[in-house]
């Protein structure tokens, strides 16, 4: 029954690579997503309407190359323990999650929360509507493929699981970052990798209602997700304003200056990964 479930889940996932985002035209090096483009598709059909779905924002799972990828769930969803051959990042979107070792009482992580699941680390994923939306939460992985194997064959690594609540995210002002340039209130939240040279690394942006500004780099990749409130973006080189909600993405390669506001009536947060450092400055 086990190798069954789990082979439907490896068909589940070939398929999901081959369910293209649709990419909106744009200049040379940008990217973006609306969360309305995204295609979702149950991540293991066996389970029916229990099943995880998820769509696809950038990268191949099936691949050796970096994806991002938005994942719901029905309310209650509880997984059974399982391995990933791969580390992901997640941060909650939407309802509530629990990521932890199936022994672990539930610690539920509302939006704006941020994990890391290390490869070969037996665990259980559960979650469960809030506010009346349904569970979604945004993945990334560095490199794949990705991979959903039993907890029997669970291996060490030299990783360690984070956990971060969005209640305790270590915000920091301008006055704090070089990153954030100006006194309107904008703020980043560090969360992994290293801020030196191209390196990767990930972080949180958070911008007041309200807020009109430029985000520039010079990096060789930048990807920013909204993971809430309404961003209006105006990428670098064009002149069409997009309303992003929740669960869109926008990128670009190398240098770029893309105008940003916040048009919710609550703080606007971005997820940002970049090779390279950037600078958020007010207009």
């Amino acid at each position: 029954m086990k190798s069954n479930r789990y082979h439907a889940l490896g068909l589940a996932l070939s398929l999901l690579a081959t369910a293209n985002t649709p990419l909106l035209a744009a200049e040379p090096g940008n990217e973006l997503v609306r969360d309305t483009d995204v295609k979702f598709i149950p991540l293991n059909p066996a389970r029916g309407d229990a099943s995880p779905r998820s769509g696809a924002l950038w990268g191949n799972i099936r691949e050796d190359v970096p994806s991002g990828m938005l994942v719901t769930f029905a309310d209650g969803f509880s997984s059974p323990p399982h391995i990933h051959n791969i580390t992901y990042r997640a941060v909650v979107i939407n309802g509530l999650a629990h990521n932890d070792d199936p022994d672990a009482a539930n610690m539920w992580m509302g939006p704006g929360s941020f994990w890391t699941q290390p490869l070969g680390e037996n665990h259980i994923t559960a979650a469960k509507s809030a506010d009346g939306k349904t569970p979604m939460i945004f993945l990334e992985i560095l490199s794949g493929p990705y991979l959903v194997k039993p907890a029997d064959q669970a291996f060490a690594s030299d990783e360690l699981p984070v956990n971060v609540d969005a209640r305790n995210v270590v915000w920091l002002d301008a006055e704090d970052v070089q990153w954030v340039d100006g006194d309107d209130g904008a703020q980043m939240a560090f969360l992994w990798g290293s801020l030196e040279g191209n390196e990767k690394n990930g972080t949180f942006v958070k911008l007041p209602s309200g807020y009109n500004g430029t985000l520039s780099t010079d990096a060789p990749l930048m990807r920013a997700v909204t993971i809430q409130g309404t961003t209006q973006v105006t990428m670098s080189g064009e002149t069409e304003t997009n309303s992003l909600n929740p669960g869109s993405y926008f990128g670009s390669r190398g240098e770029a200056s893309h105008t940003v506001a916040c048009e919710s009536d609550d703080d606007c947060i971005l997820y940002m990964h970049t090779e390279g450092d950037y600078v958020l400055a007010a207009s």
